[in-house]
């Protein structure tokens, strides 16, 4: 049950490895797969947690193998928000940038596209903030979490 099969440093590097490689996986796929999980998106994040699980343990089921790797990812997760808070590369190039997809009443199409979303994705987030009419929003901007923030030309949903 303590006893482990590998040193106890090869898990830290190996729980290092995974989470960076999932952070890198993940920042790749685009924001919408934080802020706008679909069911599919949700199966993808089980099953890949389940897919990495023995990469990181080596086959390893003690409690003291559970332990260190809890405590590395918990770390690996506190640096990077620390080096996200004090660094804006570091921010930029972790969680990205916001980006604007709706001004002026115009969609940006290549915006939507870069974000892997559609039109109705789009018009659904707008509905849901209470705009049923896209002439009624100054900007909709695709937030580094993956929200939808609306802009509107008054300060009331329309």
């Amino acid at each position: 049950m303590w006893t482990l099969t590998l040193p106890w440093w090869e898990f830290v590097l190996r729980g290092l490895i995974v989470y960076l490689f999932l952070i890198l996986i993940l920042r790749l796929t685009g924001k919408r797969q934080i802020g706008q999980m679909s069911p599919f998106d949700l199966v993808l994040l089980l099953v890949l947690s389940n897919a990495v699980q023995n990469s990181m343990n080596g086959g390893d089921n003690s409690v003291a193998a559970g332990l260190i790797l809890s405590v590395t990812l918990v770390g690996a997760n506190w640096l990077t928000g620390y080096l996200t808070y004090r660094s804006k590369v570091a921010e930029r190039l972790i969680e990205g940038s916001p980006q604007l997809l709706l001004h002026n009443g115009k969609i940006n199409e290549k915006a939507l596209n870069d974000a892997q979303l559609t039109r109705e994705e789009l018009i659904s987030a707008l509905r849901m903030q209470g705009y049923t009419e896209i002439a009624g929003v100054r900007a909709a901007i695709l937030e580094t979490d993956g929200t939808i923030s609306v802009i509107p030309y008054h300060n009331t949903p329309s």
